[in-house]
């Protein structure tokens, strides 16, 4: 499921700082029933914690005067420039590194970034940006509406195989300079070096975003270009160069990734001069407890806040996320497009036991692909789901797979075997999941391998099952366009013109009120016709040291908004 803004994919029980947590082995100690809905624990509530201890902050971490280190749970890719990266982890490389023209707040809103202002007409068609005159990338260049338009005009080459959908923008003009029938695309006109407008036949309630997006450098990363080959920007994936707040210094894969303060950026430097982030794997809570690192996110549960409670220096913040866990379907295999089939998945599955068990009830069942705390959610009248094998043992027989000899079912010479995909040996999911099959005649078959790869796989259609989790949710329509039936053959092969139809009247209005009904009704043809298994949302749990100040988080940006004002405590 790759989203706007920051196209980022995760992996469930494994998200990152930017984003949520740095993916901390859960403790398994709760009940762990193999029939009917387990119990719920009760809810836990969002709090920040003050440290008990704040002097008590190792003498290593004291000695860094100038540097804030955050984890980092997995090695990134190293496509370090937005739009063209594949995983959140690269995504989280390449934010401190650019700005785009618009930002969100901490309430999901669009706020001024490179862009001081902007204007849209009164038929939604016309965007006009107002480029601020200090804004400069951080080789001292300013950023002007040539670089927006060279932005816009790669991601319009018929070579760009990234995940923005630029489509979506409806640029007049746009796709005859994709086809090559044009040397510019129509829709985009240079006013002056800091105002463009972009003109665009409909409307689309995400244009914005899109349009706003992260700025590229002509003069960098346009040297070089022909159209139809955008294969020279791979030697710059790991030289990055944008308008963020701090500049690229150096990757070490493996071990961290180093920046430096941007002294040309437009908002001020940085206070603090130098930021890494330390790639922790499984070593996070080790990292922070011995003051390596300064910053860190975990899995939430109840054993690894009072790990953190434990930690005299740590401030303590536990949050409602946007993102959403689950279970991607690869709706290409013939036996997943029967929608019974996939509702069997769901009923088959106790959802509840995974968050009783994994996260310790730091989470909730996700009925609905948006999160609790969004405009948009809704879950009334919607297929809830709810543990039911019985139910999922019907839909099975009325799809056509009979329990064999072994109890594996079996439909036309083949048994129902489900390879599914991890990127985590311990993903507690696994034990819940097999035996919860294995009861209506599903052999659950794990394989693991690091997140790159699964993502290749994913990629490439080697899969039944794979565990995934949204970035940060902007919009409602963020989680939902990917199965839009036009974009089948890139995602997960899902189809359905139902859908369609309320994806796109989601997209094309602009007035909330309506949205929120749209969206209502999606969600219950979403329920019903399933193209995947939602899981969760989940807590945000991360962990500050005493010894930093002006950590500021929200569900929709992390720390990223605050990263600027991020200082060492006097």
């Amino acid at each position: 499921m790759r989203k706007k803004f920051t196209k980022l994919i995760i992996p469930f029980a494994a998200a990152s700082l930017l984003l949520a947590a740095c993916g901390e082995q859960a403790t398994n100690n709760s009940n762990n029933t193999s029939s009917g809905q387990s119990s719920k624990v009760a809810s836990i509530k969002d709090e920040s914690l003050k440290a008990a201890s704040p002097d008590s902050v190792p003498a290593k971490a004291l000695n860094r005067k100038d540097t804030f280190i955050a984890t980092l749970s997995t090695n990134p890719g190293g496509a370090f420039l937005p739009n063209f990266y594949k995983t959140g982890y690269d995504g989280n490389v390449s934010s401190p590194i650019f700005d785009g023209l618009v930002d969100i707040n901490e309430k999901g809103e669009y706020t001024p970034k490179l862009a001081e202002k902007w204007e849209i007409s009164k038929d939604g068609k016309t965007y006009t940006f107002h480029i601020r005159k200090n804004a400069k990338f951080s080789d001292g260049k300013p950023v002007t509406s040539e670089d927006v338009a060279f932005t816009l005009s790669i991601l319009h080459d018929p070579s760009y195989a990234g995940d923005t959908d630029i489509s979506r923008a409806h640029i007049i003009g746009g796709e005859d300079y994709k086809k090559g029938k044009a040397k510019t695309i129509k829709g985009i006109e240079i006013v002056d070096d800091q105002t463009i407008t972009i003109k665009t036949d409909s409307v689309d309630v995400q244009a914005l975003s899109i349009l706003g997006g992260p700025v590229l450098s002509k003069a960098y990363y346009g040297k070089g270009y022909h159209f139809g080959n955008l294969d020279y920007l791979k030697d710059l994936y790991q030289k990055p160069m944008g308008a963020g707040p701090y500049k690229f210094d150096k990757y070490i894969p493996n071990q961290e990734v180093r920046y430096v303060a941007n002294e040309n950026y437009w908002n001020g430097a940085p206070k603090i001069k130098h930021f890494i982030y330390k790639i922790a794997n499984e070593n996070g809570l080790q990292y922070f407890q011995a003051g390596d690192v300064d910053f860190a996110g975990f899995t939430a549960n109840a054993d690894n806040l009072e790990q953190l409670k434990s930690v005299g220096f740590a401030n303590i913040d536990i949050y409602t996320g946007t993102p959403i866990s689950f279970i991607s379907i690869n709706n290409k295999k013939e036996y997943m497009k029967d929608a019974k089939v996939r509702q069997a998945l769901n009923y088959g599955l106790n959802r509840q036991q995974i968050i009783d068990t994994v996260y310790q009830g730091y989470g909730e069942v996700a009925n609905i692909p948006i999160a609790p705390v969004s405009w948009a959610y809704n879950d009334e009248g919607v297929r809830k789901f709810n543990y039911d094998p019985k139910k999922a043992k019907e839909l099975l027989d009325e799809a056509g797979w009979k329990v064999g000899k072994n109890g594996i079912r079996e439909k036309d010479g083949k048994k129902l075997e489900l390879v599914y995909l991890s990127a985590k040996s311990d993903d507690g999911l696994i034990p819940i999941a097999k035996e919860n099959y294995k009861e209506i005649g599903i052999n659950l078959k794990p394989e693991f391998s690091d997140f790159n790869a699964l993502v290749s796989k994913v990629d490439k259609g080697n899969y039944d099952l794979a565990s995934f989790s949204t970035p940060m949710i902007m919009d409602p329509n963020d989680v939902v366009a990917d199965y839009h039936s036009k974009n089948a053959d890139k995602n997960n092969g899902y189809k359905n013109p139902a859908l369609d139809k309320l994806i796109e009247e989601g997209q094309n209005t602009l007035d909330q009120e309506k949205r929120k009904e749209i969206y209502h009704k999606l969600y219950k043809e979403f329920a019903d016709n399933p193209p995947i298994i939602l899981l969760n949302y989940r807590k945000i749990l991360n962990g500050v040291s005493s010894r930093i100040d002006g950590v500021k988080q929200d569900p929709y940006n992390g720390i990223l908004s605050s990263l600027t004002e991020v200082d060492i405590t006097k």
